[in-house]
């Protein structure tokens, strides 16, 4: 056939076709002509390296081709002949031709290129022009091939030709105006180019030369009618933007380095939701899902598929078509099904606390809506398991790395800008810093921690900056003013976090050799992410980067805060597990209650309470004040620790203890005749049989009014909304005005009252007088709160900060706004004591007595009583008559 046609010339053409006498016939023989036209070039009739018979095939073909579409524009282009079929089949046989892998020219050597111009010449811009020729020839019937043709078109304007290109790129601009003169919009072209240039560019087409010209030509057309200006130029920006990051993705998808594909799949991801491309939002979903699994990431593979799941109803309509690949499901089958993957892979990551409030919903669906009671027991039992890994297993915390890429080098998705980095497990920064520049083998390490200056920002090279940055707790409010356990507090001091802190320590002012306190400042930078990690990657950009600066006495009282902190977290610990080894222990009280060791407090003494600093600060009254309540606050902790440390201690280290013992003492003989005496709770275990740990209640008490802004001597005022005590629903009341610090609090028979006017009142009496410990919840009251808590927790509605959302930017405000570590949860106020009569009546009393609520030795009995719950304290009235004790004050034992 090819040596036939290769000996007919025009008349031999004209001769042929002459022979049909009916239209039918033609259009059939035209019709199976181009069909198998473009089943030879498609299926590759020679060996790709006959070069030579290759191309006297598509010369002898596209001589054929365009003498057929001459017949057609003669015959079959008017109105009444016109064959719609026919002329899509010849362009589909045009684009075939033109983008058949055998004239691609600029894969081929110069040499063989420059061999195929001289004797064929470039035959794409041939039939390239006749198709644009033919396209304006059709007039009205253009609406016939819009959106069908688009993708075609699109394919062949894709070819890296020049000349082609700009021959081709203006029938996009005519078919915009063709269907918005139909329409009033060109919405189906629109849709159809976004959905193939995804296909075209991740296969190969495409490039930056391709983008400019695109704008430039399309822009360029659109100046000639102003009522269509606005929307090209909207839909240019459009196409632009996803182009860039088509760009991006198809470059990194051949790397080694699996965080940079993420990266431009979680930019497609953003992009597509943003204008609404649902079935093109759910394939990168999937892809992003597929890359999370190979890097064992499951954590951030189920928020990627918890994506997936919200776009679906608890609804049993049938799935949109963009879900075909799951099969012929109902919405309610897939997102069962979707909700059972990702509980696995929530299990997986130890994020147990997601895997339950999907557990909640999938429960509500099982008894309410479709009555499985089966399904509803097994879903329970893996609900309830879940809460008990929560409370038994141990999650290591993750360590958070602040990582900068600068220089000219990078690709646009990471140039200049820093990163969140969310650590695996016990993975250190060295390891995480080597991993990082094996992706960038080229790049220069920066080992400074400071923004470098535009020099490096501008350079062509890459520059990478790593340090290790802290997240900053934020208390959820369901969990505010309640005593909740330190395993589920840990969880969120490294989760749901999204602001860092990174802070470098100056030296400012004259240097003190004795005394380095005095001028140690800090500098702190605070970095804001645009999600909160973790989230469907496991870094994410921070774009808001503060620098503030804290004074040492800031810095002080930060310092006290953690060491208060360290010793409640370690007596819960040692509380509740009595296997743990006693070395920590002893290090961490030792170095605090041997002045030999580490000099404990002293040094903030000498550097800031003295007359001139407070005569050249006396904008720090306040802060001094927080300062000495915390180290008088410091006492009682101390004091609980050595208490259980004598009960652990060994009789090799019985000298260590009591050689610590004294030094305690002497220590508390200081701090309480300067700063006043403060009283832990006495901790009973006859008011529940429950595990309770001390540090869920006095940290929030303690903690929380040691870091009130405003106090005096730990006396809370009402600063802020957030910080008023809690109405519990039918037990107990309280008012707290604002315009005295007075605090008073009714518990059934009992009264608390808390006078704060301009400062404490210590006791001045001699007078021996016996103190009220607590006042416990009662036991009905305790059911009641805990039914409450229920109640709260099934109208808790499902979690919707997806990642993909608007950045949230209200942070839960903690009670102490310089607090990096402590969940301030904000309590009650405790009594405060103080002078020096007081300290030497009580001293015996107050010493015999320990941390343990029970005063035996009975270990079961200890782990009974390992803390307390919803605690309140008395504090002495200046007025001349005492309330009346409680019946607990009453029992000696109950007394420190």
């Amino acid at each position: 056939m090819t040596a036939i046609l290769s000996q007919m010339d025009d008349h031999h053409y004209a001769t042929y076709i002459e022979t049909f006498t009916g239209t039918t016939d033609l259009v059939d023989f035209l019709m199976e002509s181009f069909l198998l036209f473009k089943d030879l070039i498609g299926k590759h009739v020679y060996p790709s390296d006959w070069m030579a018979m290759i191309m006297v095939q598509n010369r002898v073909f596209l001589r054929a081709i365009n003498t057929y579409a001459d017949t057609m524009n003669q015959k079959f282009l008017t109105n009444d002949d016109f064959e719609e079929q026919l002329w899509n089949n010849y362009f589909h046989l045009a684009v075939a031709f033109i983008t058949q892998e055998s004239l691609q020219l600029q894969h081929f050597s110069p040499t063989k290129r420059n061999k195929i111009l001289v004797k064929y010449g470039d035959m794409r811009r041939l039939i390239g022009f006749a198709i644009r020729d033919i396209w304006y020839k059709l007039g009205s019937h253009k609406i016939c091939f819009i959106p069908g043709m688009v993708g075609p078109i699109l394919e062949m304007t894709l070819i890296p030709e020049e000349e082609l290109r700009r021959a081709t790129i203006p029938i996009f601009f005519d078919m915009i105006s063709c269907e918005h003169t139909q329409f009033g919009n060109f919405h189906k072209f629109e849709n159809e180019i976004i959905l193939k240039l995804d296909h075209e560019v991740e296969g190969g087409g495409g490039d930056e030369r391709y983008m400019q010209l695109l704008e430039t030509i399309l822009l360029d057309c659109a100046t000639e009618k102003s009522t269509l200006k606005p929307q090209v130029q909207h839909f240019v920006s459009l196409v632009k933007g996803l182009l860039t990051r088509l760009l991006d993705y198809r470059t990194v998808m051949s790397d080694d380095s699996r965080n940079n594909r993420m990266s431009c799949t979680v930019n497609l991801l953003n992009f597509y939701k943003d204008i609404n491309r649902e079935g093109m939002y759910i394939r990168y979903l999937y892809k992003l899902r597929d890359l999370h699994l190979e890097g064992e990431n499951y954590t951030e593979a189920a928020y990627t598929l918890l994506l997936h799941s919200r776009l679906l109803k608890w609804s049993d309509d049938m799935c949109s078509p963009q879900f075909e690949f799951h099969g012929s499901q109902t919405q309610r089958q897939l997102k069962e099904t979707l909700y059972d993957t990702i509980i696995d892979y929530f299990d997986k990551g130890k994020m147990w606390e997601e895997a339950i409030t999907l557990c909640k919903e999938l429960a509500e669906q099982y008894e309410n809506e479709i009555f499985d009671y089966e399904l509803l027991s097994k879903r329970l039992e893996k609900q309830a398991k879940f809460y008990e890994n929560i409370m038994k297993i141990l999650r290591p915390k993750p360590d958070y790395f602040a990582v900068g890429y600068y220089g000219q080098g990078y690709p646009p998705f990471l140039r200049n800008k820093v990163f969140i980095h969310r650590g695996k497990e016990y993975e250190r920064r060295e390891d995480f810093q080597n991993q990082l520049m094996s992706q960038f083998p080229s790049s220069v390490r920066l080992n400074t921690t400071t923004m470098p200056g535009e020099d490096i920002k501008n350079s062509p090279l890459q520059y990478i900056q790593c340090f290790t940055v802290q997240p900053v707790l934020e208390i959820p409010p369901r969990l505010k003013n309640k005593p909740v356990p330190d395993q589920i507090i840990n969880f969120y001091k490294s989760n749901y976090v999204q602001r860092f802190h990174y802070s470098r320590p100056v030296r400012k002012g004259p240097v003190d050799p004795n005394n380095e306190f005095v001028s140690m400042w800090i500098e702190r930078t605070t970095f804001t992410t645009v999600y909160k990690l973790p989230g469907i990657l496991r870094w994410f950009e921070a774009t808001d980067i503060k620098h503030t600066t804290l004074s040492p006495l800031e810095n002080a009282i930060e310092t006290m805060e953690s060491t208060n902190e360290k010793i409640l977290t370690m007596i819960n610990q040692y509380q509740a597990d009595w296997s743990l080894p006693i070395n920590p222990l002893s290090m961490l009280l030792n170095g605090i209650v041997d002045p030999a060791v580490m000099g404990g407090f002293a040094k903030y003494e000498k550097a800031f309470f003295t007359d001139e600093y407070t005569q050249q600060h006396s904008e720090d009254r306040d802060k001094l004040l927080r300062l000495k309540d915390l180290i008088a606050w410091q006492i009682p902790l101390l004091g609980g620790g050595i208490s259980l440390h004598g009960k652990r201690v060994t009789d090799d280290l019985r000298p260590f203890h009591e050689r610590m013992e004294e030094c305690f003492k002497q220590l508390k003989k200081k701090v309480e005749k300067e700063y006043g005496v403060r009283e832990l709770p006495d901790l009973d275990e006859r008011k529940s049989t429950r595990p309770r740990s001390m540090l869920r209640s006095f940290r929030q008490s303690i903690i929380s009014i040691s870091s009130l802004q405003g106090s005096e001597c730990g006396t809370p005022t009402k600063s802020h909304a957030d910080r008023d005590i809690p109405e519990s629903p039918n037990s107990w009341s309280s008012t707290l005005p604002r315009s005295s610090g007075s605090v008073s609090v009714s518990i059934g028979e009992e009264s608390v009252v808390t006078v704060g006017d301009a400062e404490v009142r210590l006791r001045k009496s001699k007078k021996k007088k016996k103190r009220s410990s607590m006042i416990f919840i009662t036991e009905e009251r305790e059911r009641t709160s805990t039914l409450d808590c229920k109640r709260l927790s099934k109208k808790q509605e499902f979690r919707s900060d997806t990642n993909l959302s608007e950045p949230n930017n209200e942070n839960v405000p903690l009670t102490h706004a310089n607090s990096r570590s402590l969940p301030a949860i904000t309590g009650l106020s405790l009594s405060v004591a103080g002078g020096a009569e007081e300290v030497d009546a009580a001293k015996t009393k107050r010493d015999s007595k320990t941390m343990s609520a029970s005063g035996t030795s009975d270990r079961t009995a200890d782990r009974r009583s390992k803390g307390v719950i919803n605690l309140l304290f008395k504090s002495k009235s200046s007025r001349s008559e005492d309330p009346k004790p409680s019946d607990a004050a009453k029992d000696p034992k109950n007394h420190f």
